[in-house]
């Protein structure tokens, strides 16, 4: 077993209990191909061991799926009798988790061989490919995720469906209040726990803002240029939503249509590049932005059909895909304009960047990021035309998104492109998880069905 460069030094673990006495409980955790983070918390004494040798774990948990199943059809889990990889600390991740005591902290883990190489299926390894590619051609990617939520009742109801969450002083909202400070006014118990758990991670983040529906919020995380740290960054906030919720009898979810009658909850990624020199190549004064940002733009367009399957990766995010709802349906870009998948914002020269926003807020942020920033690298290594910005209405024109299930899929698998930039087998096996939840989940009869065929048929 080799310990790898990139793990985190025991001398962190060190400073930090310096810094926190009292830590009692460290959760340590990593995210899959799924998306769900997944780890062990441990106790006081295996804290040392954990940064010194690391932490062994199943390499079937790798490939589970969205529930925690194993997915045999890896060749993960019974083939190599369930080997164990080693799990390290990432550096810098090691935080105070206040959510769940003043006892309690967290690091984030990546997963290795036991050889000392990183996992090629470690979501974090398959957006490290991809920046990669922009470090060869001296570039920098800078990215921000901006991340839509709901606030729900922790309690299912009568008919198993969930329910908006009552504020502090027992009111549910009954409508939408968009960008009102009441509904803000209302959890405000909520945001200030969660702002306060967001400082003890060291998570940049900003404003919050009453998004479209009641209930619904938006939470912005500072723009970094390091790719990985901003992913890691929505993960971590993630975790820290659902937490906090989870200690007021709430649950935030991050589901990608909650409610059939409202809107959906979207993954807002923001990219500008910088060159050798730290310059952004997509500044420009006019409104469009530079030749490169329309070359980045033709990349990501270029890619976006065959990586739905990665901005949509459940059954439930085709149900956001919905015409004026604020998710794009139609391929497009435009400057200022929110009924297209690619955007770009006003604001100052420097500030020129791309705002992908196609992706919904159930997405892996690894591989949303990294399926992104494939189609960047890819235009502006190709100088792809992103042909004209669309003006007006986005939905009215341009030509239609795959927005089924299945045929997401078979994009995402016939591309060799993605492929590449992933890693093969990164892609295979993501495709392989996907089509056993699919087959899963069609598997399941559902109180619809006995709804509307149980006596019509």
């Amino acid at each position: 077993m080799k310990r790898p460069a990139t793990a985190a030094d025991p001398a962190e673990l060190a400073a930090f209990l310096v810094a926190n006495p009292g830590i009692a409980f460290l959760d340590v955790y990593y995210t899959n191909l799924a998306g769900v983070p997944r780890g062990k918390r441990l106790r006081a004494h295996e804290f040392l061991s954990a940064f010194e040798t690391g932490r062994y774990l199943p390499g079937s948990v790798l490939v589970v799926d969205i529930t925690g199943l194993d997915v045999e059809e890896s060749g993960m889990v019974w083939e190599d009798g369930d080997a164990d990889r080693v799990a390290w600390p990432v550096p810098g991740t090691l935080t105070p988790a206040r959510w769940l005591g003043d006892d309690s902290a967290e690091v984030m883990l990546a997963m290795h061989e036991t050889d000392g190489r990183a996992c090629d299926l470690d979501p974090r390894r398959v957006l490290a490919n991809v920046i990669d590619r922009f470090t060869a051609d001296g570039l920098t990617p800078v990215l921000a995720c901006e991340l839509e939520f709901y606030l729900v009742d922790a309690r299912r109801t009568p008919d198993g469906g969930i329910s908006v969450a009552a504020g502090a002083d027992g009111r549910v909202p009954a409508h939408r209040q968009v960008y009102g400070l009441d509904s803000a006014d209302l959890d405000g118990d909520y945001l200030r726990a969660l702002w306060a758990a967001c400082d003890a991670l060291g998570l940049p983040t900003g404003a919050a803002i009453g998004e479209y529906a009641a209930g619904q919020y938006e939470v912005t995380l500072a723009h970094k240029p390091d790719a990985l740290a901003a992913a890691d960054d929505a993960v971590r906030f993630k975790r820290a939503a659902k937490g906090v919720a989870d200690t007021r009898g709430r649950t935030a979810t991050f589901m990608a249509k909650p409610f059939a009658e409202l809107s959906g909850s979207g993954l807002h990624i923001h990219v500008s590049v910088n060159d050798e020199r730290g310059r952004n190549i997509f500044a420009d004064t006019r409104p469009q932005g530079s030749v490169a940002l329309g070359h980045a733009i033709g990349g990501c367009a270029n890619l976006m059909p065959s990586s739905i399957a990665v901005f949509a990766p459940n059954a439930n995010s085709y149900r956001r895909f919905r015409p004026n709802s604020y998710a794009p349906v139609r391929a497009g870009w435009g400057v200022n304009n929110r009924t297209v998948p690619l955007r770009v914002p006003i604001g100052p020269p420097a500030s020129r960047h791309l705002e992908h926003r196609l992706s919904g807020a159930d997405a892996n942020p690894y591989l949303a990021v990294a399926a992104v920033l494939a189609g960047v690298h890819h235009g502006l290594t190709h100088a792809i035309d992103p042909g004209p910005a669309v003006t007006g209405d986005g939905y009215a024109t341009g030509e239609r998104l795959p927005t089924d299930w299945s045929h997401a899929l078979a994009l995402f698998e016939g591309s060799r492109l993605l492929s590449d930039y992933w890693g093969g087998r990164a892609a295979e096996m993501f495709a392989t998880v996907k089509r056993v939840e699919q087959e899963r989940y069609n598997s399941v009869v559902t109180p619809l069905d006995y709804d509307w065929v149980l006596r019509s048929a």
